[in-house]
């Protein structure tokens, strides 16, 4: 039986008895037993109860009241505190009373995307980490797979605590990530993993923003007609719906079988229909997560959009409308959100102009930084050219922590690789300018998770060099301070260069002294 008409059955049956419930205070499942909770912020609590019964919240040195509106729903706010690495006792206190134990106060973060942020810790080769894996202050919840046709009121998932034996279910990114920060700066740290594999970023922004954001009106216009056709086919089931109603109710109050209800149409966002482009993971994943109060948002996603160049410029418009949606529902217009270059994938090839599969992407990634409040760490030097999903994710959380121990923790780090600015033409030479010089410029190997090592008498690949006939080069690249030069005799006036401009740009090798890779980018709009 569908999901839709076991609903539908057990809207009847609660109908029966539905006289005879007495409403007990409860919470959602983000507050529950081992929870690490936001410090330093207004801290949101949140519930339901009997209609119009008055509820009081305890924790650490604050309390409040708030009273259940019609709906059955009360929410307090609690005022900031500062971190705890002490447990707490959440109380929350109506005609019941409801403890939540072992509570930290920390910072969240939301790991959002799609499988490499899903990817366990469990499925890495990382025995090591595993076995080491005792940190009591670093807590995780994974958000169990919802696709929901209206935003949901509750989440499935509970708090784990970082042990050798709860870790290998984590998210590795997250894990990484917040094994970094929390042993730099001793804060507890509760990851929230609520992400899908082989999901767009369509899936993640409320219906709402999809609908009414003009740089996303091709996806809405597809979104308001299926919307249209399904009004359509919910007109025609109708007496079908109706004529069950009448017989199930006649059977419940007899005590009788309920009857099978008739198959309910599709809703056309829902997972078989339209899985790849649907809303309906917001709707399940994360307005059930508001109003919580997070420090930020890490997210790897992209593989699903990456489809080709349009969609690598409409990408950067589809990030921007889905922070835009995140912030304002998270009640947060500085959230930071830091995101993950996709890593590199497949065979290489050593063609200087076939611009391939993720590298427009890729592009639209980088240029994804002038969102305010975000930040990028590249994976293109840890990727698998035979898997998708690389099981170094070491470095990536560990990238994605530089960002948020220097924006966040104001550590003296340099959050990124060497990040193009600009391209000056001299006569025959074009000279590439860079920010996130990290000490300055270098070439460099990585090999595996260990350190990139300076390379420093190998010459720079994977820069090409076009003029205005559009014929690319492989450059001679050489470093000049904190630029690069590029040249090619066959080339006398330049007017663009790229690198690592491919699907898998095996080879390149720029990097700052701090150990990171320089984005991919190109210089033109070609």
């Amino acid at each position: 039986m569908s999901g839709l008409r076991w609903c539908l059955l057990l809207a009847v049956v609660c109908g029966v008895c539905e006289r005879e419930v007495i409403a007990e205070v409860r919470l959602p499942r983000l507050f529950s037993d081992h929870a690490v909770l936001q410090r330093d912020k207004p801290l949101p609590v949140w519930g339901w109860a009997e209609r119009g019964e008055t509820v009081t919240v305890e924790l650490g040195r604050e309390r409040a009241q708030g009273v259940a509106n019609e709906q059955g729903r009360w929410q307090v706010v609690l005022r900031a505190q500062p971190a705890s690495s002490e447990p707490l006792t959440l109380r929350v206190t109506g005609r019941q009373a409801v403890e939540v134990r072992d509570v930290l106060l920390g910072d969240v973060w939301l790991c959002g995307g799609q499988s490499n942020m899903e990817f366990p810790l469990g499925a890495c080769d990382a025995r090591a980490d595993i076995e080491e894996a005792n940190f009591p202050l670093i807590r995780h919840f994974g958000v169990g797979y919802h696709f929901a046709q209206a935003p949901q009121a509750d989440v499935e998932g509970a708090w784990q605590v970082c042990t050798p034996q709860s870790v290998p279910g984590f998210s590795a990114v997250g894990y990484y990530f917040a094994r970094r920060v929390q042993q730099q700066t001793g804060v507890p740290i509760g990851l929230l993993r609520s992400c899908v594999g082989g999901t767009n970023i369509e899936c993640w922004m409320s219906q709402e923003t999809l609908l009414t954001t003009p740089a996303l009106e091709p996806f809405a216009k597809q979104m308001r007609e299926s919307l249209s056709l399904y009004q359509k086919e919910l007109t025609a089931a109708l007496p079908a719906i109706e004529a069950w109603s009448v017989l199930a109710r006649r059977a419940a109050d007899a005590g009788g079988e309920i009857p099978l209800p008739p198959v309910w149409p599709e809703f056309p966002f829902g997972e078989k229909r339209f899985r790849p482009r649907c809303v309906t993971l917001h709707n399940g994943m994360i307005a059930p997560l508001v109003p919580t109060a997070l420090r930020g948002v890490i997210w790897y996603q992209g593989e699903n959009n990456a489809g080709g160049p349009f969609e690598g410029e409409q990408y950067v418009a589809k990030k921007r409308a889905m922070i835009a949606d995140w912030r304002k529902w998270f009640g947060d217009d500085e959230l930071p959100f830091y995101f993950v270059q996709l890593a590199a994938w497949q065979a290489p090839h050593d063609d200087p102009g076939r611009a391939d599969g993720w590298a427009f992407f890729r592009d639209a990634q980088r240029r994804c930084q002038a969102i305010a409040h975000t930040g990028m760490a590249s994976a293109v030097d840890v990727g698998d050219a035979d898997d998708i999903h690389p099981k170094n994710k070491f470095d990536v959380g560990e990238r994605l922590a530089r960002w948020a121990l220097a924006k966040q923790y104001g550590e003296p780090l340099e959050p990124a690789g060497p990040m193009f600015t600009k391209l000056e033409i001299e006569g025959s030479r074009a000279r590439v300018h860079f920010d996130h010089l990290g000490g300055g410029l270098m070439v460099g190997r990585k090999s595996g998770r260990e350190a990139v090592v300076e390379t420093a008498g190998e010459p720079l690949r994977r820069f090409a060099i076009a003029g205005a006939k559009r014929e690319w080069k492989w450059a001679e690249a050489r470093i000049d301070g904190n630029t690069v030069v590029c040249t090619h005799p066959e080339i006398p006036e330049p007017v663009a260069v790229r690198y690592g401009f491919s699907m898998n740009p095996a080879g390149a090798n720029l990097y700052n002294r701090a150990g990171l890779p320089a984005s991919p980018f190109r210089s033109d709009d070609w």
